[in-house]
């Protein structure tokens, strides 16, 4: 008997063929101020993670802690997020999306200033530091892991999604992008001074979302066990391609915050680059993240196809710029050869979104983001670590690996993304 998958439903599709024009610049328009609010979300939880990149040589010093421990405070948000954030999704599949954003952000905010407390009033402070991150991860889980599927539910077509889901993701990359100027600013003043900004930033965050996003009416939720056979057969039916981008969007976080890491640090030891001119040095590639990912997510409207080949060959372009520095590290090239990585992520980021959001139920959507997410931040806990120890060793390690990693996930993209109908048997 044969099984014919596809990326987008057939009900979506019909919607999405006979929507005109019109009616998708129109709708975008009416949408700004909740698009710019939803964006705000994104940029929010990167900047509490992001923030503390370039800070992260001096809280070694401050805290007398070794390097692994000091590439913890990034892993441990990220930890608790992996494990929430399906929790999170399940639940703004019934009970509403703002309703688990909302309180999640105020969560968010409070494990900041426990971070912040801490870092200035205890001696001892790095566990209770862990602590308040780890509150922070419990907060991240439940804010930027639902905007996709909101997107989703509030736009009826396909071209207005992608294009709202490319904003969303260079909010993100603009987020990493400012967070290391940020970040190191602010530590210019008081070296905990990060933390305490973080619940500014989740307040802002709250009144907009609060005052300007209005969810789509939610119909009765599905009983559980409804649900549970509905993600079941989702993941039954999509499933070679569901993985494989989970798969790929893990790594491809794996590799962004491992080349973060590596340049934080060797910034620092190497060439002597602290603060803010470290952090305006960190966004040269993260700036080139970002502009990729604005200019992806106009390009690819709803061609399914074009997102694969686009995701292919940023992956393709970024493992051979990361395999290059095996010949050098001087400044120009490391610099380079990383904002050439950056292109290339920043390229793939906002078709893996589209091709998921648009491919999966509303009723489902929830859930099916979420898993993805949580793949994502299994990538950014993985990646400091992972380079904390190849550091130990050799560089040149770091850059095969790395590679390597992107090489996978591009065999994965041109094997197991088939855009369209796929018969299987």
């Amino acid at each position: 008997m044969e099984h014919v998958e596809r990326l987008c439903p057939e009900s979506e599709t019909s919607k999405k063929k006979s929507s005109g024009g019109k009616n998708k610049s129109s709708e975008i328009s009416k949408q700004k101020w909740a698009i710019l609010s939803l964006s705000s979300i994104p940029l929010v939880m990167t900047l509490g993670n992001s923030m503390l990149i370039p800070v992260l040589p001096s809280m070694q010093k401050k805290l007398d802690i070794s390097s692994f421990q000091t590439s913890m405070i990034i892993t441990v948000y990220s930890i608790v997020a992996i494990f929430l954030i399906p929790v999170a999704g399940y639940l703004s599949d019934h009970i509403g999306r703002k309703k688990v954003i909302i309180p999640s952000l105020i969560i968010a905010g409070i494990g900041g200033l426990i971070s912040g407390w801490a870092a200035w009033k205890l001696d001892n402070a790095y566990w209770v530091i862990l602590v308040g991150r780890a509150l922070q991860g419990v907060g991240a889980a439940g804010a930027a892991p639902i905007v996709l599927p909101l997107v989703g539910d509030m736009f009826k077509n396909d071209d207005d999604v992608s294009s709202c889901l490319g904003l969303i993701e260079t909010s993100n990359t603009f987020g990493k992008v400012l967070s290391p100027i940020l970040g190191a600013f602010l530590a210019g003043f008081i070296w905990f001074l990060p933390f305490f900004s973080f619940p500014v930033f989740c307040g802002i965050s709250v009144f907009m979302v609060l005052f300007l996003v209005k969810s789509p009416k939610k119909s009765k939720p599905i009983p559980f066990k409804q649900f549970f056979i509905n993600v079941k057969k989702t993941f039954t039916e999509k499933g070679k391609w569901l993985y494989a981008i989970f798969f790929i969007g893990g790594i491809l976080m794996l590799v962004l915050f491992g080349i973060l890491f590596y340049l934080s640090e060797i910034f620092e030891t190497e060439y002597g680059i602290k603060d803010v001119k470290k952090g305006v040095f960190l966004a040269i590639p993260l700036g080139s993240l970002c502009l990729t990912s604005f200019i992806t997510g106009k390009v690819i409207k709803e061609n399914k196809v074009l997102m694969k080949w686009i995701t292919f060959g940023g992956i393709v372009a970024s493992a051979l710029a990361i395999i290059s520095l095996w010949i050098s590290i001087k400044l120009w090239f490391l610099l380079l050869m990383f904002s050439i990585a950056g292109i290339g992520i920043g390229a793939g980021l906002p078709c893996l979104d589209a091709l998921l959001t648009e491919g999966i139920e509303k009723e489902e959507r929830g859930t099916i983001s979420s898993i993805y997410s949580s793949m994502r931040f299994i990538g950014v806990a993985a990646g400091p670590p992972i380079i904390a120890l190849l550091m130990k060793h050799s560089n040149n390690w770091i850059f095969v690996i790395l590679s390597t990693l992107s090489v996978l996930a591009a065999i994965v993209t041109l094997i197991s993304i088939k855009p369209g109908a796929q018969s299987e048997k």
